[in-house]
């Protein structure tokens, strides 16, 4: 079976799905079906995103498995996540910005401007967690 063509070879727009078919019973389903966002990866991201899953998430042990430096790979994963669909940049602003804002909880804790349970709840709500 071959994989499918998602990308126009005439105009280079991204294709659809029209028909589905059962390879058992042999049933047919015609409609117009949006490909995923992962349907449209490169068989090298598709690669990369399998050994990332594998690794669970673990970045230092994908460089290790490619023999790439770490740096080489964080521009993998961002080219991956960049050809998902998310904006690279909007996800390094926040995690910078999460960074600080850690950092400064960190500060006032350490010169006595709050104490030790309202750093961790403002540490938790900074995760997301509901108090």
């Amino acid at each position: 079976m071959y994989k499918a063509p998602v990308i126009c070879p005439v105009c280079n727009k991204k294709m659809h799905i029209e028909v589905l078919r059962c390879l058992n019973c042999h049933s047919k389903l015609e409609g117009n079906f949006e490909l995923n966002e992962f349907a449209t990866l490169s068989n090298e991201n598709i690669e990369f995103l399998r050994l990332y899953l594998l690794n669970r998430g673990n970045l230092s042990k994908v460089s290790e498995l490619l023999k790439l430096s770490y740096p080489t790979v964080l521009n993998k994963f961002n080219k991956l996540l960049s050809d998902l669909g998310y904006d690279v940049n909007d996800i390094s602003k926040n995690t910078e910005k999460t960074v600080i804002e850690k950092k400064k909880i960190i500060d006032d804790l350490e010169k006595g401007l709050i104490d030790p349970k309202e750093a961790i709840n403002k540490l938790k709500t900074l995760k997301g967690e509901k108090l």
